[in-house]
């Protein structure tokens, strides 16, 4: 298989997840092994694909295209949070139970703008399994650039849904008003 002819599968691969229901992302590591290559070579296939316009975001799990079917006819608002790294799972698992998606966390830094990653966190197994990975490879949240301060994007049913989720955070003590 040439390299054009990976690209395409990996598309396939990424549009068919799309389609599925309880959208998960795909991980370079299982896209090598499908196209019998290493994980570095997904990776900059997934770069290619991107330069030509395709839309697909990479989480901390693997990657999907960006076009979220599970956001049609869904409420979407920004909620504002400040904790430290210890409470980013309380955080999480709180908005999950209350009904919310967790599509992205952004933060304002002071020399780069807006920075933005995909969370894409559904259940509290996404949760669980995202502060696990941070702890793990040792890495650090965004928010730890902004002394804990950071936005989330959230999808839930309506606006109602959404206030129980944010009135949950203020519980929580970590909404930042």
């Amino acid at each position: 298989m040439n390299g054009e002819q990976r690209r395409e599968k990996i598309l396939g691969i990424l549009e068919k997840q799309a389609r599925a229901a309880g959208r998960t992302p795909v991980s370079a590591t299982k896209l090598a092994r499908d196209a019998e290559v290493s994980r570095q070579v997904i990776v900059g296939d997934i770069a290619l694909l991107r330069a030509q316009g395709h839309a697909i975001i990479a989480t901390a799990r693997g990657y999907m295209m960006e076009a979220s079917p599970i956001l049609a006819g869904r409420y979407v608002g920004k909620i504002a949070c400040r904790h430290s790294a210890e409470d980013t799972e309380k955080e999480l698992v709180t908005i999950v139970e209350l009904g919310g998606e967790v599509i992205d966390v952004v933060v304002s830094h002071r020399l780069y703008g807006d920075l933005t990653g995909q969370l894409n966190i559904v259940t509290k197994q996404d949760a669980i399994t995202f502060v696990a990975c941070v702890q793990k490879g040792g890495e650090r949240l965004l928010s730890e650039l902004t002394g804990g301060v950071h936005l989330h994007t959230v999808a839930c049913r309506d606006r109602e849904e959404f206030e129980s989720i944010k009135e949950g955070l203020r519980e929580l003590g970590v909404l930042y008003e």
